[in-house]
């Protein structure tokens, strides 16, 4: 077994996924034993017990955000979060509004989820983004009209890592009578957020991407002004009517754990990760020539890098670091050959975008370890420019 754990490549994909803090594991333990209540059966002991468990984290929650308990609603997981924000608001204020508007870099779900609104009738405006992946606000202004119901832009971006400017957009969103809701599944946790100060309306959380346990996530959903929604799920009316079904007690109280400790100690790991990220950067790009950060320098999340490596094929990098848990970008889109969306949102031509490699440091990451990537990434892509490209390429 130990022969086995030192085999274990070093994790360097906190984008895709991040492990399970042991302390939140520890909180969620009970929940899974003696501790078995249904949250929803308030009439006995372990209801109860269940119930006050499910609403703590529920605060917990809210408080990572700036938020209300009462505006959180628990969900699978970024996905169904989004799903019921931009569905459910677009199709409440159809008779009224009809246009959505998002960017060209979204998350695929939200993405598709604009694609379902348009087949059923709604007006839908994808916005490109700049080369560095940035809004440009004044082509956001201009794309608003009467008839808008939603804009919907994400935190931070899951592949490239950049944070877009969410307190000028909901301010922007606020001014013209648009809801702005922002899918903030990478930026939880991470960075900082609050929903009043930002002016966000809707706001899509994943438990998994900072901590926390896989198939618990949650939606803010303002409740000053009132945010109104279409329910995705018709059920037994749990939380507010607005996700139907059993709120699974364990998760739930698993992702308040993780949201109570990014609270506490977000500041010092951001430091941190941006020390390592600045680090790496600094020794691959010193050692190798034709290295190019894709996305904006500095206003990108502090444990994201998204790499392009002249003449390497970044699928052949990954195959030549065995020694490394790296991705070319989405976890959601990983098994496509063809080039990243997101990058080709940027402008990227198809040969730089098949040459970048996402890396992401977490919580776990140590400084050894992100001296030896370096090395290993270094050895790696100057072996493969020597070899050059594979004759079937």
């Amino acid at each position: 077994m130990s022969s086995e754990a030192t085999a274990r490549p070093t994790y360097l994909d906190y984008q895709a996924t991040t492990p399970t803090d042991a302390r939140v594991v520890e909180a969620m333990l009970p929940f899974l034993k003696e501790k078995f209540g249904n949250p929803h059966s308030v009439h006995h002991f372990y209801g109860r017990e269940a119930e006050e468990a499910v609403e703590t984290a529920r605060a917990q929650v809210a408080a990572l955000i700036g938020a209300e308990p009462r505006e959180i609603v628990f969900t699978s997981g970024a996905t169904e979060s989004n799903n019921l924000a931009i569905k459910g608001a677009a199709r409440f204020a159809k008779e009224r509004k009809d246009h959505v508007v998002t960017l060209t870099s979204e998350h695929k779900c939200v993405l598709e989820c604009v694609r379902r609104l348009e087949s059923e009738g709604f007006r839908t405006t994808i916005l490109p983004v700049e080369s560095d992946g940035l809004v440009d606000l004044g082509r956001l202004e201009a794309a608003l009209d009467e008839k808008t119901v939603l804009v919907s832009i994400m935190a931070a971006n899951n592949e490239i890592g950049v944070l877009q400017p969410v307190a000028e957009i909901g301010r922007l969103c606020r001014e013209r009578g648009v809801l702005f809701h922002s899918d903030a599944a990478q930026a939880v946790g991470k960075v900082p957020l609050d929903v009043n100060a930002m002016t966000i309306d809707l706001l899509s959380i994943s438990g998994h991407k900072f901590y926390g346990p896989m198939g618990i996530g949650a939606l803010y959903v303002r409740r000053r002004p009132r945010v109104r929604l279409i329910p995705e799920m018709d059920g037994g009316g749990q939380e507010r009517g607005f996700r139907s079904g059993t709120v699974p007690a364990p998760l739930a109280v698993g992702l308040g754990e993780a949201c109570r400790f990014a609270r506490e100690e977000r500041e010092g790991e951001a430091r941190r990760l941006t020390e390592y990220r600045e680090s790496f950067f600094q020794r691959v790009s010193g050692a190798l020539e034709g290295v190019v950060l894709n996305g904006h320098r500095g206003s990108r999340l502090p444990g994201n890098l998204n790499l392009s490596f002249r003449g390497v094929d970044a699928e052949r990098l990954i195959d030549a670091l065995p020694q490394l848990a790296v991705s070319t970008g989405s976890a959601c889109t990983s098994a496509e050959v063809e080039p990243s969306y997101v990058l080709s949102a940027l402008g990227m031509e198809a040969a730089r975008s098949r040459s970048a490699l996402r890396i992401g440091f977490g919580r776990q990451t140590t400084p050894e370890e992100v001296s030896r990537a370096a090395e290993l990434i270094v050895a790696a892509v100057r072996r493969l420019r020597e070899e050059g490209p594979r004759a079937a390429e």
